[in-house]
C-alpha cells in the first residue's frame, strides 16, 4: 500500500489558490521562445495529471521555429475562412460574442493566432480509450497552472485544433496518424500585465444531502 500523502500546509495551499485564480489567458508575449529546461518542466508537470485507468495517453509536440508557427497559423487562418460559413451566426449576431470577435480577427493579414507567442506546446493524444482527450485536456490545465507559478504566460488555442489534425501539419510535425493533437497550449513571457477576468458564481443544479435526522 501506498503511504498516505501528508496534507498541504495552510502557505501551501494559499499558494496552490492563489495560483488557481491568478491564471489568466495570455493574448500578447514576448517573442523570445522559453529555454529547453523550462519547455522541460512543463512537459514534467504535465504528465502528473489525473489519467483514466493510469492510460497516460499523452504525447507532445514542442514547436518554436518561428517560420513553422507562421505556417501554421496562416493555414490554420485559411481554413477557418474556407468554412467561415458555418461561423458567419457568430460573427453577425448582436454584440458579438467573444468567439464571434476571435472569428472576425481571421481576416486580418497581420493577425497571428499564436500572438507572437515563442513556444507552442502541442498535447496529443494517443488512441488508448475513451478518455485519452479529458486526460489530455487535464495535462493542459496542470501545464498551465504550473506555467502560471512561474510567472509565464499561456493560452488554450483551438482555432489550431482543425489544421493541426490535417494530413500535411501531422506530417511536418511528427504527429503518427494514429493520433490526435487535441490540446494547442502557447506558452512564454508575457508583455505587460494581465487582466483580471471575472468569473460567474457555480450554477448548482442540485445538492443532494442525507435526510434530516
Amino acid at each position: 500500500m501506498e503511504d498516505a500523502m501528508e496534507p498541504l500546509t495552510e502557505a501551501a495551499l494559499d499558494s496552490t489558490l492563489h495560483v488557481i485564480y491568478r491564471r489568466r489567458a495570455v493574448r500578447s508575449y514576448e517573442p523570445t521562445p522559453l529555454a529547453e529546461g523550462v519547455v522541460r518542466d512543463l512537459l514534467d508537470a504535465a504528465v502528473h495529471a489525473p489519467t483514466a485507468m493510469h492510460m497516460e495517453p499523452w504525447a507532445f509536440v514542442v514547436v518554436q521555429d518561428p517560420a513553422v508557427l507562421q505556417r501554421i497559423s496562416d493555414r490554420a487562418k485559411a481554413l477557418m475562412i474556407e468554412k467561415e460559413t458555418e461561423h458567419r451566426h457568430l460573427i453577425n449576431a448582436p454584440g458579438a460574442s467573444p468567439a464571434g470577435k476571435h472569428l472576425s480577427m481571421l481576416w486580418d493579414r497581420s493577425f497571428n493566432i499564436f500572438y507572437n507567442a515563442g513556444t507552442l506546446i502541442v498535447i496529443c493524444a494517443k488512441p488508448l480509450g475513451a478518455f485519452v482527450t479529458a486526460d489530455c485536456w487535464l495535462a493542459a490545465q496542470t501545464l498551465m497552472l504550473a506555467a502560471c507559478a512561474m510567472e509565464l504566460g499561456t493560452c488554450p488555442v483551438g482555432f489550431a485544433v482543425p489544421v493541426l489534425n490535417t494530413p500535411e501539419m501531422k506530417e511536418l510535425l511528427g504527429i503518427p496518424a494514429a493520433m490526435t493533437a487535441v490540446a494547442p497550449i502557447i506558452a512564454g513571457h508575457p508583455r505587460g500585465a494581465g487582466v483580471p477576468v471575472s468569473r460567474h458564481a457555480p450554477e448548482v443544479l442540485r445538492w443532494i444531502r442525507p435526510p434530516a435526522t
